[in-house]
């Protein structure tokens, strides 16, 4: 991107994210991951579930 002048702040810290809690079926892990083709970070597994929050 081009400008002319300062560029815009901005935070990432200011953008909300839908991130969810998953846990991997083959390796346990959990992490949290966005998107609609989440895979494991740990094993790259996509054999993956949500992790519910409990009430």
């Amino acid at each position: 991107m081009c400008m002319v002048g300062d560029a815009p702040e901005f935070s990432t810290e200011d953008i909300e994210m839908d991130l969810k809690e998953y846990v991997c079926l083959d390796c346990e892990n959990k992490f949290k991951g966005l998107g609609k083709k989440v895979v494991c970070p740990a094993c790259k597994s996509r054999n993956i579930d949500i992790v519910k929050a409990e009430t």
